[in-house]
Parts: C-alpha cells; sequence; structure tokens
C-alpha cells in the first residue's frame, strides 16, 4: 500500500552507500523538507520575514513533541514513511492557499504514495477549503447552510465500510491500540482536541481585527476541520459495532492541525512579541529547546540522541541485533519476549531491522499491523499466545517453538535460562541457541 520502502531501497541500490548511512541522511533530509515546507507556508500567512522565523524556528524545536492521544509526533526519531508524508501535506496546504491548486494535489498524491492513511487529511482540507470558498462566493444564508452541512462526517468523503464482525483475536489487537478509541483518552488528551479548535477561532479573530484575510480564512477552515473530525471520531469510536472502523484514526488529523497551529503561534510571536530582539528570541527558544532535549533523553535514555551511522550502539539490546546480524545464518528464525519493546531500557528498538532477520510475532508493533489488516489477526494471536508466558520459559518450550514455529535462535533478558547454548552476552541481553 506504499511507495516508502521501494523510494528507500532504490535509493540505496542507486548511491551503494549502506543502510545506516543511507536511513541517517533520509531522516535529516525529511527534517530539512518539513521546516522548508514550513518556512513557505508561514511565508504565504504572514509577510514579515520575523514571523516566519518565529514559526520555522519554534517547530524546529518541538519536532518530536507528542500530538495529543495519537501516539504520533510532528517528526518520528526515526526514517518514517509519516516524515514523508507530513513535509508534503504542508506543501499541499501552501500551494492550496496559493491557489496553486494543481501543486496541491501533487503534493497530496506524494504523501499518498508513500503513507496509505496520512494523505487523507490534507486531502479533506483541501475539500473542505474549497467547498468555503464556494460557499463564500454565494449568499450569506447558503453560506450559513453550506457550512451547517459541512459538519456532518460525509462532507469529508470517509467512507464508512460496511460493519464486519471479527474474531476475538482482531478485538485483542484492537485493545492494544487504546489511541484508536477516543472514549479511552485521558482528560488532558481532551484538552488537546479543544485547545486548537478554540486557539484557532482566536487567531482568526486576531487576524480579522489585521485585515489579514488570508489567515483568518485558514484558521476558521482549520476550526471547522477540528469539529468536523471530532465528530467523526465520535460516531466511529462510541458505537461498538463500529469498533472495527477505529483503526481509520479520523483523530489523526490533529497531525495537520497542530503543524498549522504552531506555524500560527509561531508567526504570531516573531510579529509582536519577540520582534527584532535578540534576547527576546533566546530567552524563549534556549529553555524550550533545552526542555525538549531532556524530554528526549527521558523517552530513550539508553540509547545515544543521534545514532551516527557506522558507530557502535551504546544500548546493550542493540548491540546483541548487531551481533546477530554478523553471526547468524540469514534464514533463522527468532523468538523473544513478546513485549521485548517495553522492557525498560529497550528503547523500542526493533529487532527486524537491526538484527535483518525474522522472528515471531510480537504483541507491540505486530499488532499494528493487525489493526490494519484484520485477516491476520488469528495468526498473529496464536504466535503471541505461543510465546506466553515467557518469563516462565524453561529450555522445553523453545524446543516446541522450535517444532512448531521453526524457531532456531532466542533473544532472551538476563539472567537467561539454564542448559542453554548462548554464543553471544551483555550486561542486559542474551542470544541463545535452541537445544
Amino acid at each position: 500500500m506504499t511507495l516508502f520502502p521501494n523510494l528507500i531501497a532504490g535509493s540505496l541500490r542507486l548511491t551503494h552507500i549502506p543502510l545506516e548511512t543511507g536511513l541517517f541522511v533520509w531522516q535529516v533530509a525529511s527534517i530539512f523538507l518539513f521546516l522548508l515546507a514550513v518556512w513557505h507556508l508561514s511565508g504565504a500567512l504572514f509577510s514579515s520575514q520575523r514571523a516566519r522565523w518565529g514559526a520555522t524556528v519554534l517547530l524546529a524545536g518541538l519536532l518530536t513533541l507528542p500530538i495529543s492521544g495519537t501516539g504520533l509526533y510532528l517528526i518520528d526519531q526515526y526514517v518514517n514513511p509519516r516524515n514523508l508524508a507530513g513535509f508534503a501535506a504542508v506543501f499541499a496546504i501552501t500551494y492550496l492557499l496559493k491557489r496553486k491548486y494543481l501543486w496541491a494535489f501533487v503534493w497530496v498524491a506524494l504523501a499518498a504514495s508513500v503513507h496509505p492513511l496520512m494523505w487523507v487529511f490534507p486531502f479533506s482540507f483541501c475539500a473542505l477549503w474549497i467547498a468555503l470558498g464556494w460557499m463564500e462566493t454565494r449568499t450569506p444564508t447558503l453560506a450559513a447552510k453550506g457550512a451547517a452541512r459541512m459538519e456532518h462526517p460525509a462532507c469529508f468523503g470517509l467512507v464508512l465500510i460496511p460493519f464486519t464482525q471479527y474474531s476475538p483475536a482482531y478485538h485483542e489487537a484492537a485493545k492494544l491500540h487504546a489511541h484508536h478509541y477516543i472514549q479511552n483518552w485521558a482528560w488532558y488528551e481532551w484538552v488537546g482536541i479543544v485547545a486548537p479548535i478554540v486557539l484557532m477561532w482566536w487567531f482568526g479573530r486576531i487576524a480579522q481585527s489585521r485585515q489579514w484575510t488570508l489567515l483568518m480564512r485558514a484558521c476558521r477552515a482549520f476550526a471547522i476541520y477540528g469539529l468536523i473530525y471530532l465528530v467523526t471520531a465520535l460516531v466511529l469510536d462510541l458505537p461498538a459495532r463500529f469498533e472495527s472502523l477505529a483503526r481509520l484514526q479520523p483523530m489523526r488529523s490533529l497531525y495537520l492541525e497542530y503543524i498549522f497551529l504552531f506555524v500560527c503561534v509561531g508567526g504570531l510571536l516573531g510579529e509582536f512579541v519577540l520582534k527584532h530582539h535578540v534576547w527576546r528570541w533566546l530567552v524563549l527558544f534556549v529553555p524550550m529547546a533545552a526542555g525538549m532535549f531532556l524530554a528526549q533523553r527521558a523517552l530513550f535514555p539508553a540509547s545515544a540522541q543521534v545514532e551516527w551511522p557506522g558507530a557502535a550502539p551504546k544500548n546493550p539490546w542493540a548491540q546483541a541485533f548487531v551481533w546477530i546480524r554478523a553471526n547468524t545464518p540469514v534464514d533463522a528464525v527468532f523468538a523473544m519476549d513478546p513485549g521485548y519493546m517495553h522492557i525498560d531500557g529497550e528503547d523500542n528498538l526493533g529487532f527486524r531491522c537491526m538484527a535483518e532477520r525474522s522472528r515471531m510475532a510480537d504483541a507491540i508493533k505486530d499488532n499494528g499491523v493487525v489493526s490494519m489488516f484484520p485477516p491476520l489477526a488469528d495468526e498473529w494471536w496464536s504466535e503471541v499466545q505461543a510465546q506466553t508466558p515467557w518469563k516462565k520459559f524453561h529450555a522445553a518450550d523453545f524446543v516446541r517453538l522450535k517444532q512448531k514455529y521453526g524457531v532456531g535462535w532466542v533473544v532472551l533478558q538476563r539472567p537467561g535460562v539454564s542448559d542453554m547454548d548462548c554464543p553471544y552476552q551483555n550486561a542486559s541481553v542474551m542470544v541463545c541457541r535452541v537445544p
């Protein structure tokens, strides 16, 4: 459903650079392109350079800001199709505001080619913007009636696929993705839904008082956009019979809304507060950047802040995965704790990417695939259950996995299991052959 892996792999084949170097270059490029897109969007909304710099520097400092309740960041800490779809979405909105509709469509198409879901949000905003523009050319009464109709989710072209009763295994996968279900969100995450809508309305009033017509229209459009997706999320989430539709994740609409929100915040700060006073810029952005840095270190404390290509990993799990890549057969099949990515010190490192080996299904990342592709649920749940309870497993349990799933190796957290041949060990991890 995406050209993302083909794009990355094709670039590596073309340039003949190592995988780690290629991934690093793509990550840096995606950050640069995101900030470039923000620079152009802020230029469409604000006329002054200080406003553009305020918006761009603010987004640069908040790259790893979590998007309320969605499990997303403005920019992921690793190469991800969302990063590419993200900057494409911002460019699409920029060209839309400039009335260059063909280019807006091209950028939406690019986002769709690398991510099967995130393109929907810039596309739906484009549809909303064009509809609101059409209504503004009609009589005020017609525009008011049209705005009311726009509050219905169907105006976005979201296809409500027929309800299907999925297996209990799919239900187990769905429960592990609480952020798909708005009813499970904490109160402060609800604030993260409502506050941007209120702020958009307020910014629209400020823009109106300054006769910044484009900014005013964009703020009002994003306020309506936020309301529509909130209604859509409630319709898909609250009725139990629509559980399977929650995987459409309508609240990921907040991603685009948050980007626009912080462009407005940064632009207004640069215009009215920071101005040309260097000390004000330093007072605002230095503490903010320091706070974000500390938050990042707390999120991945056992890993390097920047994983430079070719540098030996400091994380013991990463060290084990790299050893596996260099010292085990390429067709080896591994098993490990299904919840290994939540172990303290593992830092959410992906085994398959780093080790370049196959492993049985896990309960953390693989259930995300299941939530999008329900036919995989039974196989996924069967493999997860076969590895549960992992912490009580002995050598005989690993032999059972070998007989049923072809597992030849296991990755264990120390102190491990007795009677196992473990050619690699470090302070936290053991890599062992199955008898």
